[in-house]
Parts: C-alpha cells; structure tokens; sequence
C-alpha cells in the first residue's frame, strides 16, 4: 500500500536559496519536454522511460541540467508524462481539456526525489534531519516517526505560497501489514452503510445520522478583509508581497479546517463500518450549476471520497463509490422515480406511499446500489421502512472540530 506522511521544513537561508534554484532548474526541465514533446520524432518520445534516454543530450547541451540530481530529474520528466495521463483521463471522463501549458515560477515551487539521493538522519527526537544530494541538509519538524515496516520510495520538497517549506515522504508498506477487508457475504444492512454529500447537512447516513456543515463564514470575512487590502497595494512592491502572504496564509487556514473536518469524519465512518458506499460525484459539472459554488467547493467532495477510499484500505473496511444519478428522485421503497425541485426537503412516494426525510432516501438508495456493486442482494427480511431509524441524530461540526471523534 502506498501513502505518504508531511512534515514542516526550516532550510537555512543559504540551502533555501539552493532549494529554490534546484526547483527553477526542474521547472525548466519541466518545460523542455513539454517543448521536446510537441516537437520531436514520436519515435524518440512518447514516454517517460523514452524520454529518460535522451536526458544525457540536455546535460551536453545545457549544463545546467548536470547541477541536479540525475534520478530528481528523471522524476521531472515524469511528472510531465503523469499530468498528460491525468489529462487524458479527464478528457475520456467527458471532461472538456486543453493542452499542458508552460510552466511560470510561481506555478512550479516543488521537486521530487525517487529511489535515492535523500537520506532521513537523527530521527530519535522531535526534530530530524533531510539529507538531499547537491543541495544539503534540511531540519524538519518530525511530528510522527515513520513506520519500521515502511519504504521511502520518494522525497518531495515544496514551498508553499505563504513561503513555508515542507517535505512529503512517499511510502510504500506490504499488504500483509493492512488489516483484511471483512467477507463481502458478512455484509448486511448493520454494519454497512451508504452516504448522501448532502445540502442541508454535509452528510447524511442511511443509518439516521447527520453531520451539520463546517461554518467558514468567519474565515471568510478576514480573507475578503486581506484580500481588499492587498487590492490597494502596489504589485511588485514589497508591502505587497508581504500581503500576499497574509491572503495565502488565510486560505491555508481555510483548506486546512476543510482537511481536518473529512479526515475526522472519513475516520470515523471506516472504524464504524465495515462498508461504506458513496455516491461518485461529477464535481466539475455541479460547481458549473447555478447555486453557491463556492460552499460545494469548500466541501471538496472529491478530496473527501479519495480519503474515504484511502482510509478504507488502511483500516480495512470496503469503500465502494456508486452511481449517483437518480438517487434522490428513485423511491428506496418501490424503485419508481420522483422529479422533485431542490427546495423539497421530503420524499413522498405518489406510488408506494413511502415518506421520509429526502437525504435518508438517497443514502438508502446508495446503500442499495452499493450492495449491488459488491454483488450482493437487497435482504429480502429488510424492507426499508425498518432499515431506516426512526429518528435521525445530528452531530453538530463544532463537536466534530473539537472532540475529534464522531463516535465519542
């Protein structure tokens, strides 16, 4: 299994000052072969590990490619072929995509280490020490140790748009160290569950619990506050550079708050369950819809069910995303479909007569759809007026933000 740990950085001025000319150099790199790959033979392109060939040319050529590390570079020309993937992906999703464009200074602030060329040191303490080939050694804030059982596979250094470093290690560990996923056959109505990304609530659970959405309403104010100001600053001065921080500083804190809010309740939802079915969202086409595109980005459902799934594989617990097409308008009971206005906050059925709450019929058709997706039938000695509670408990996202745990 592979992910990664974060820690914060202090380079001294002068390794910094090296940091930021190594990543200058890759970000070059970067734009070389977006250039070699609309202009060169096919035949010597096409792929990173060909492109990877033609790399002792560029340091003949520009020997300024030569002041990096060889496998750091490598890793550049990569991250090239990965973004044009990603692309390609988009675009065979329906996604309208253009081209990969040029890279400026300030939209490149990031490099990568892979398989050598970094050594992690003095790690007994709170603090340890990054050791990086042709750059130096970096102290970083070592919060959490890394695990024995787990390999570094890369090592990435980025600087952030409030000027902090940080470093991010890539970690790969056995899949015997993972807890095993439960039996998909032990799956019942008890011990799975399906989400409804709300509007009313962030979430709504098929089991009748709500969690209230995270108020930024403050945080808001003061970026909208920061970001007046630095309106009336000249750009390029330095009192404007300085303000520039304080705006980046802001929406750190704003992103930050989103990121903790999910991996609460994402931990949460894998420890409670041994299933857990979401709806796979198109998050570009709602934020193109009329409404507040701003509070369904700052949801970041996308970010959101990624760390469902990665928490599911950590914990050992089935993540499954479903079609979400329809789940609000689709009785749970009898199957016939409702069109109803957004407004309608109830489900009632013209054809079966179901009624409940219109976020409970969703989440329990997800949860239908999940068991379907794992092969599994609907529980005949189920019906859905019993396998929905009768009430509905509400956690607040104070409480969510301040105790840490949805469970306590």
């Amino acid at each position: 299994m592979e992910y990664s740990h974060r820690y914060h950085a202090y380079p001294t001025d002068e390794v910094a000052e090296r940091l930021e000319y190594h990543i200058d150099v890759h970000r070059q790199a970067y734009n070389y072969t977006r250039y070699e790959y609309e202009h060169v033979d096919a035949d010597n392109i096409g792929s990173a590990y060909k492109h990877h060939y033609r790399l002792p040319d560029w340091k003949r050529d520009f020997p300024v490619f030569s002041e990096v590390n060889s496998k750091a570079l490598q890793r550049t020309v990569t991250r090239f072929y990965q973004n044009l993937s990603n692309l390609s992906e988009k675009k065979q999703n329906g996604h309208k995509v253009g081209k990969l464009k040029w890279k400026s200074p300030t939209e490149y602030q990031s490099m990568t280490y892979s398989q050598s060329g970094f050594k992690l040191k003095n790690t007994s303490g709170r603090h340890a020490t990054l050791e990086l080939s042709k750059v130096g050694d970096i102290r970083i804030r070592y919060h959490r140790p890394i695990p024995d059982e787990a390999d570094i596979k890369e090592v990435t250094i980025k600087k952030e748009t409030t000027d902090e470093w940080f470093v991010s290690f890539g970690l790969e560990t056995e899949d015997a160290d993972i807890p095993e996923k439960p039996a998909v056959d032990s799956l019942n109505t008890s011990n799975s569950v399906g989400i409804d990304l709300g509007i009313l609530n962030y979430i709504h659970t098929s089991d009748g619990k709500t969690v209230d959405w995270l108020d930024l309403e403050d945080d808001y104010e003061r970026l909208r506050h920061e970001q007046r100001k630095l309106s009336r600053k000249e750009k390029g001065s330095n009192n404007y550079e300085k303000q520039r921080v304080e705006v980046a500083k802001v929406k750190r804190r704003i992103r930050r708050k989103v990121l903790d809010y999910q991996h609460k309740i994402t931990t949460w939802l894998v420890k409670e369950y041994d299933a857990v079915f979401v709806e796979d969202l198109n998050v570009q086409s709602m934020l193109q819809d009329d409404g507040n595109a701003r509070n369904k980005q700052d949801v970041a459902w996308r970010q959101f069910i990624t760390l469902l799934e990665y928490k599911g594989d950590l914990y050992g617990t089935h993540v499954k995303q479903v079609e979400a097409r329809g789940t609000t308008k689709e009785c749970a009971s009898c199957g016939v479909e409702t069109a109803k206005p957004i407004w309608v906050r109830e489900h009632s059925c013209p054809s079966c007569g179901f009624e409940c709450d219109r976020d409970a019929n969703a989440s329990l058709n997800v949860l239908k759809r999940g068991f379907s997706e794992l092969g599994l039938g609907w529980p005949e000695s189920t019906p859905v007026e019993t396998a929905l509670p009768t009430d509905t408990h509400s956690v607040s996202a104070k409480r969510v933000v301040e105790t840490g745990s949805l469970g306590a």
